[in-house]
């Protein structure tokens, strides 16, 4: 069984300078929680607590997910604090509850949380399969949105996990893929 994770799209989550094509990632990763839903497969939104005070802090107006995501009562929700949707969360027991053996990432941001989150994932023995226009991130004073992306997906595709693979797609291929398993 496929889950499509959704991490920390949000509606606090700073924006000077914005997020690189984020109308499109969220485009995007909704067809792939629409497509993932259809071929009976799971869809978690992973949204990040923030301390008191902080932008992302609960229930506040930053802490919503971003409002253009199409969720469904049936979808799930996984709150986490720290950088690592696994770190404790019940993220894992979740995925096993449901025997989901394959993840697909999306999300926000690139170098941080979905970063983290595929690396954690691939240790814990899953298939991973990134979105590779399906996740996104901001200009930082050192390198500019895009690259920090493209970067990105070249290291997933080159992490040496001998009993497990980590494979960077389009979201056009995975639309394509999971129509197949339908």
């Amino acid at each position: 069984m496929n889950a499509l994770l959704i991490i920390d799209l949000q509606v606090g989550l700073p924006d000077d300078p914005p997020r690189l094509d984020l109308a499109g990632v969220i485009e995007r990763i909704n067809c792939l929680a629409q497509a993932t839903r259809a071929s009976d497969g799971l869809v978690i939104f992973i949204q990040h607590d923030g301390p008191p005070g902080h932008r992302l802090e609960p229930h506040t107006p930053g802490w919503a997910l971003l409002p253009e995501l199409e969720r469904k009562p049936a979808d799930v929700i996984i709150r986490k604090r720290a950088s690592d949707a696994f770190y404790e969360t019940c993220l894992d027991d979740v995925l096993k509850q449901h025997g989901v053996e394959q993840l697909l990432v999306t999300g926000c941001a690139s170098e941080m949380c979905v970063d983290t989150t595929i690396r954690a994932a691939a240790s814990r023995g899953y298939h991973v399969v990134v979105a590779a226009d399906g996740h996104t991130t901001r200009a930082k004073p050192y390198l500019d949105a895009a690259t920090i992306i493209t970067h990105h997906n070249w290291v997933w595709e080159h992490l040496i996990m001998p009993d497990r693979e980590v494979r960077v797609l389009s979201s056009a291929e995975l639309l394509n893929a999971l129509s197949v398993t339908t």
